[in-house]
Parts: structure tokens; sequence; C-alpha cells
């Protein structure tokens, strides 16, 4: 059963239209500034800058980057960084929201720590546009810039001017980009001031978020509807504008959704169609009802990966919070000329509260990436579900022709032999019509594809083959029938896009990738118990005396001892260059040449035993 439950999740996920994942590699860097130092605080670019993103990742964007309140250093990273994302990518859209200045015709975006207090300051502590430009240049065939940055700009009112002829304008001058297939969009007309809006976003913002996503809408439709409502809900105050131009052929942001040849109705529909709706509004009430509705299953997984995405983004924020409360607690207090004992109080309070914002801030990068990586798994299964589902079709036409087949060459045959043949064919099934044998060597080909079987996909389904599966069964969550290899099995397993058994290595081996190698230790190293490299220990020599003292005492011995009976009776001795010995017992003395014989022994005696 929990294979067929994943089939139909798989099946159903295909058709509502997944699909294969676009061929085009889509980037997106999207900048809310709106905790500026030197002036008012702006409201609603950081919630833009949310929403935006939620956008592009709604869309299916491969990489969307979300960067709130950079100052001029984090600012320089993040397009250093999308830039080298953008050399890789198709499609590149880069959104910023925030403060925006012209100077003498040029225009430049603000980040949160710029003063500019002089006119020349601008050139030091703000971003030009066409550093912008040069971020997205390298994408092959759409670069899209979106400024929501024509907001009324207080650097203006008070920015000393060194020289009195330079023009300072109202809003953003009007550009004209030079490199192919680039727009840039203006949140209000050059020369003109854009709204940060009453509700929770602008008016752009909204509007944008409303229309861009559109499946095969074409982009400058996509602007021009933004644009009516824009000038709609800001009582015809506000005009957004697009400057550059595009090829004949329709440039959407979202590609449109192929048409799915078969039935469109799935069980899934419903929690799809939720799941969507929360992940567009994003915040913590449209997640919680989602997983009170839907409270199991593979998107109440994804959404409460989302909910805990939301819940770092509530904590980084009231830490943000206190900590500038800290900080403006601790300004008054030395403004104010307190006591020494209160400056230090409030002081530890302000650094416990920084402390606290950028523990914040980085469990919510934590749960921003395991929401990501979230996302990316949904975009897997639904790859696999596609590739399942066509794997399928493709064995049912195969199946389907077959029985065609018979059912011809039964009707040739007599009308006992017809009967016979449907009998045989009468209960159909979706299996493909594949020999036991056949069977086994997919099975096993798809157990050694996931990790699970190191054997050889040899057609014989032996406990190696049923360990394997059971082996799927426990790290897949599955409970596959491990005695027999089956269709079932086979679909199950084909729909996990890679490995699933952990790699399992051999002493002095070690894991890379999906194989293992031989772990290499440097000279005077070895591999220990723990499959790590240590030094060997070196062996010091242990010096020994010799045991003189004992050779010694034999000697001693051996020549205090008495003489044996024989040799003191016979009295004989031999002699030669080592010495004299008296003769061993039983044996005697041979006469030498000279033939003389005697207690000693002379030239050329032997000694003669019986």
């Amino acid at each position: 059963m929990g294979a067929i439950r994943i089939f139909v999740f798989l099946l159903g996920a295909f058709y509502l239209g997944c699909g294969p994942a676009q061929a085009d590699k889509r980037v997106a860097l999207v900048i809310g500034n709106s905790a500026y130092k030197s002036v008012p605080r702006l409201t609603n670019p950081v919630n833009d800058a949310s929403l935006v993103g939620g956008m592009f990742r709604k869309a299916g964007f491969d990489t969307v980057d979300v960067k709130l309140d950079l100052s001029v250093v984090d600012m320089r990273k993040a397009l250093r960084e999308f830039g080298s994302k953008a050399r890789e990518a198709d499609v590149a859209v880069i959104y910023y929201a925030g403060h925006g200045i012209e100077l003498d015709g040029n225009n430049y975006l603000i980040p949160t720590d710029a003063a500019l207090e002089t006119d020349t300051d601008v050139f030091d502590e703000a971003f030009p546009l066409d550093r912008v430009l040069f971020a997205i240049e390298p994408a092959k065939q759409l670069r899209l810039v979106i400024l929501d940055a024509c907001r009324d700009n207080p650097f203006a009112k008070t920015m000393k001017r060194t020289v009195a002829a330079r023009a300072i304008g109202r809003g953003l001058a009007k550009v004209e980009p030079t490199s192919p297939n680039t727009m840039i969009a203006f949140a209000a007309k050059a020369g003109s001031t854009a709204s940060d809006g009453d509700s929770r976003n602008s008016p752009f913002a909204a509007a944008l978020v409303e229309r861009l996503p559109t499946p095969g809408l074409d982009l400058r439709k996509a602007f021009g509807f933004v644009r009516d409502d824009v000038l709609k809900n800001t009582g015809y105050k506000q005009e957004p504008y697009v400057y550059g131009s595009l090829g004949g052929d329709d440039v959407a942001l979202v590609p449109a959704k192929p048409v799915a040849a078969g039935p469109q109705a799935s069980p899934q529909d419903a929690i799809r169609r939720d799941y969507e709706l929360a992940l567009q509004a994003g915040n913590r009430d449209a997640w919680e009802a989602f997983l009170q509705a839907y409270p199991d299953g593979f998107y109440a997984g994804l959404a409460r990966a989302q909910l805990k995405n939301v819940a770092a983004e509530e904590a980084r924020t009231a830490a943000a919070e206190k900590a500038r409360q800290a900080e403006d607690a601790k300004a008054r207090l030395a403004a104010e000329r307190a006591t020494k004992a209160e400056q230090e109080k409030a002081a530890a309070a302000a650094k416990a509260a920084e402390e606290k914002r950028l523990a914040a801030e980085k469990a919510k990068q934590v749960e921003e990436a395991k929401a990501a990586a979230a996302e990316q798994r949904r975009k897997e299964a639904e790859a696999a579900a596609a590739k399942a589902l066509a794997d399928k079709q493709a064995a049912e036409k195969a199946l389907a022709e077959k029985l065609a087949s018979d059912k011809a060459v039964a009707e040739q045959k007599p009308q006992v032999a017809n009967e016979q043949k449907v009998a045989a064919v009468a209960p159909t099934s979706s299996q493909p019509s594949l020999s036991p044998q056949e069977m086994t060597k997919l099975v096993q080909s798809e157990l050694r594809r996931v990790g699970c079987l190191t054997a050889s996909a040899d057609g014989d389904w032996n406990a190696s083959s049923q360990r394997s599966l059971t082996l799927f069964n426990k790290y897949a969550g599955t409970k596959l029938d491990a005695k027999l290899a089956s269709f079932y099995a086979l679909d199950a397993i084909k729909a996990k896009p890679g490995r699933v058994c952990p790699l399992v290595c051999d002493h002095g081996f070690k894991a890379d990738g999906d194989a293992c190698v031989k772990i290499a230790c440097r000279a005077g190293y070895r591999v220990n118990d723990e499959n790590e490299c240590e030094k060997v220990q070196e062996k010091k020599p242990i010096a020994t005396r010799d045991n003189s003292k004992g050779r010694d005492s034999e000697r001693k011995q051996t020549e205090a001892a008495p003489a044996s009976p024989q040799a003191k009776s016979s009295g004989q001795i031999i002699c030669n260059a080592a010495g004299c010995r008296p003769i061993r017992s039983g044996c005697r003395l041979e006469a030498n040449r000279a033939g003389v014989r005697g207690y000693g022994s002379g030239p050329g005696d032997v000694e003669v035993c019986n």
C-alpha cells in the first residue's frame, strides 16, 4: 500500500502541470533597504522584497537571493556574487526597493549606511545603476532590472552641493540600456516620485506580484497591466515606466504551462493549490491554516519547513527591534548625562540585544536554506514523477501493442484456440508483459542505482537481492515485498532520483561520492581502528648486557669438577693447537708417527673411540 500511495502522489504531481524542469536557468537577486541610519526609516521596502522574492520562488526560479538592509560593503558583495550566478543563467533579474538618487543625469542606489553629506559622497557611498546592469549583463536571454526606488528622497534635501550647477533630480533619470534584451522598469516615470503605500506593500510591488507570474504572459504586456493597476490605485498620481527593448518573440517571466494529455483531475489537486496559495501569502497564519487542513503528507512536511522559516524571520525582526531600542536607550542615557552605572547597564543591554539579533539572523539564514532545500525536494519529486509516469506509459503502450498482436494472431486460429487465447489474456493488468528474469534484472539495476545492491544484475532474485530490497524499504520508508521482484517495486525505486541506501566502505577505505576509495596516509602514518590516519610510534631499542657472569660461573664449575674415573685411571690426554684435554670415556690414543706412547700425546696422535 505504501508503494501505491507514493505512485498516486507522483502521478498526481505530474498531472497537476509540474512536468519536466524548465530548460532555461533563471536567477534573481532581491534587495530591500528600509533601516537607513542617517534618514528616517522606510516602511515597506523590506516587506516588498520579501513579497517579490516569494513570487520568484513560486515562479520556479532556480536561485532567489533575498537581501535586506544592506550596507555598502554588503551590497557590493551581493552584486559580485550574483554576477557569478548570472554568467551561468539564461534569465537574470534584480529587484531593488529603497532610496535612489539622480545626480547629473546618472542614477544611484543608496545603501543603508550612506550619509551623503555632500554631493561628491554619492560617488563613494552609493552604487551607480551601471554597476547593477554590469552584474546581469552575462545572462544569455533576458536581463531585467526592477527599481522601486523613486521614493521622495530626504538625502537630496540635506545634501550640500560642492558645485552650484550640479543637478540633483527629483526621482530617477531616464535611461537607455545599450545591451540587447535588457529591460529596466521604474516604479514611477523618470523625474517623478513613487508612493511607499499606506498598506504593508507599495502599490508597485503589489501589482508586480499580481501580474508578472502569469504563465506565458509577455513581459511588455505584463508591465502594461502593472502600469494600469498602479495608476488606478494611486489616483493617477504614479505612472510606472519601462525602458529598453526586446525582440519580436514573446518573452514571459514564467513560461506557459504545457497542456497535459490525459486526465486532469487528481486527489492532490486541492492540496497543491492550497499549498501554493500559502506560499504566495508567506505568513504564519497561512501556513498554520494549511497544516490544520492537511496535517500529514508530502506537502505538510514542506509547509512545516516554510513555517519554521517564517518563525525565524519573526524572531530576527523582533531581535533587531530590541537591539535598536537598546541602542536608543544607550544613546539617550549618554545624552542625558546619566550615572556611569546606568550607562554601563544600558551598554550591557545593548550588547546582549545585538548578540541576540546576530543569533536570530543566523537562525533565519539556516531556516531559509532549509525552506529552499524543501522546495528543491519538491521539484525533484515532481521531475521524478514525470519520469516514472513516462516509463509506465511506455510499458502500458508495449503491453497494448502485444495484446493487439496476440489478438490478431488468435483471430486467425480456430474458435477453440481463440477461446483458449482469450482466456489466457483476459485478466489484463497495467503491468508490462516482462518475463520474471527480465523484471528481476530491471529491479536489480534500479537497486544498484540507488546504492542498495552491490552485486551485478544477473536476473537471479537470491538472498543478496532480497536483502537489498529490505534495505531500500528501511531507508525509503516503503513496505515492498522483498521475496519477489515486482512491477510495484520497480516503480517505487525508479521514483527515487538519487542514492537511498548509505554507502558502507571496508576498513582502510572511505566514501567518495558513490564509490569507496582507499585511504592514503602520508609517510610515517597508518590507518588506525577508527579508519583515520595516525602517526606510527617508533620503537626505541632496549640496551642489554651480556650475561658474562653466568658464563664465568659455568666455566669455574667445569674446571672444578673432578675428572671421570676412566680419564683418571688412564691418565691419557690429547693436545692440539687449541690446548690439551683428557681423552673421552671409552676412547684411546693411537700411536703417533714416531711410535712413542705416553701420558701425553705427540705430533700425529689421534683419539680413537670404539
